[in-house]
């Protein structure tokens, strides 16, 4: 495997972090801010230095390249794949009327089952139901392919998100690269380092993932409440008190975020699947449980792995980040103890992240983790 990062400023310099090589055909990652996604050249340039590159472009809130966290830049990392191969597919949700299940069926059909050893996503994030854009991805892939990514952010404005593959960034597009061959070795993991506060309160009324009502009463109420001054600064201020989902009759628990809050009905929209009878808590961390919580995801995805790997793409939550605030790079770094400095890593802060848990196959919809994919030939 053979590897090159750059980034660009706003100044429009690229700047290089490793040694410039020649790539042959190479699967290359940008994940940038979403202004600077939009300059008409930004995809032009980059095709420019990898004319036969495969071009994933994705809109952060945040970038990951090297042991270094970057705000308003643009970052390129591109792989020569030297003993396996990969396919990438997209689909736009423009064409699926809401229809996110549809999306992923018709997404992962496209590719060949044969030697298929694991599915990326990088997924608009914006309007998109994680959950049940998952659902559909996993109907056509038997249960040893996993699937990891995550949703494109906007910084914290929550305005739009953008995506694309080998072609200018678009909103509403879904990205999935398929990994191919026997030689790669993929593993991935996900933690958080969030606690519960508060009552437990059950859902009584919701839609996919809007939420209606807990315990009967008004769910936006209810959380303004809670949030007291903090209300007036939604639906940023979400990102700080996420909601800790416990599935009606199971044990397991998922986070969610709020994306969005509509005034007029009264309700919240977030990021992934809210079933009714379903109970949920508010939660709060701090800098060094979201630390402590990175090295946790790392372990989980190095734990049963032969090789050390050679590319490691990290998805993190943009909660975790306005938590971290100045500290952000401390999570880069505990990942980086774990999984070692032989790797090359990058990655970016999202509005959702896409894992299996740990020792499981099934992918789930995570919000406020650190989500690890490592990849080696």
């Amino acid at each position: 495997m053979k590897t090159i990062q750059l980034y660009r400023d706003k100044d429009r310099k690229w700047l290089y972090i490793s040694e410039k090589q020649i790539l042959n055909k190479p699967l290359v990652f940008v994940f940038g801010n979403r202004y600077l996604l939009e300059e008409p050249n930004i995809y032009k340039d980059i095709n420019k230095i990898f004319p036969d590159g495969d071009i994933i472009l994705g809109s952060t809130a945040g970038e990951i390249l090297g042991n270094n966290v970057y705000d308003e830049t643009v970052s390129v990392t591109a792989i020569e794949f030297e003993k396996s191969s990969f396919i990438i597919h997209s689909k736009n949700v423009k064409n699926y009327d809401g229809n996110f299940q549809k999306l992923g069926e018709d997404l992962s059909s496209e590719f060949p089952k044969n030697s298929l050893k694991h599915l990326f996503i990088v997924s608009e994030g914006s309007t998109v139901n994680g959950s049940t854009l998952i659902d559909g991805l996993e109907k056509n892939l038997s249960k040893n392919i996993l699937i990891s990514g995550g949703l494109c952010g906007d910084d914290a404005r929550f305005e739009k998100t953008l995506a694309s593959y080998n072609s200018l960034p678009k909103e509403g597009e879904v990205v999935a690269i398929g990994f191919y061959g026997e030689a790669l070795e993929i593993t991935c993991a996900n933690y958080g380092g969030w606690t519960t506060f508060g009552p437990e309160r059950t859902i009584t009324k919701s839609k996919d993932n809007i939420l209606y009502e807990l315990d009967d009463k008004p769910a936006l109420d209810l959380y303004k409440k809670y949030l007291g001054d903090k209300a007036n600064e939604l639906p940023q201020a979400a990102l700080l008190y996420p909601l800790n989902l416990r599935l009606k009759g199971s044990n397991e628990t998922l986070v969610r975020t709020i994306l969005n809050i509509d005034e007029n009905n009264n309700t919240m929209i977030l990021a992934g699947d809210v079933p009714e009878g379903s109970t949920v808590q508010l939660m709060m961390s701090s800098v060094d449980d979201i630390a402590e919580g990175a090295s946790k995801a790392a372990f989980y995805a190095m734990k049963n792995r032969t090789k050390k790997p050679e590319l490691s793409l990290l998805v993190s939550c943009v909660g975790r980040k306005l938590v971290m605030d100045q500290r952000t790079e401390d999570e880069i770094e505990e990942v980086i103890e774990v999984i070692g400095k032989q790797s090359v890593t990058a990655g970016f802060y999202s509005y959702g992240e896409l894992s299996p848990f740990a020792g499981q196959n099934d992918c789930k919809l995570h919000n406020q983790t650190m989500t690890l994919t490592l990849i080696s030939e």
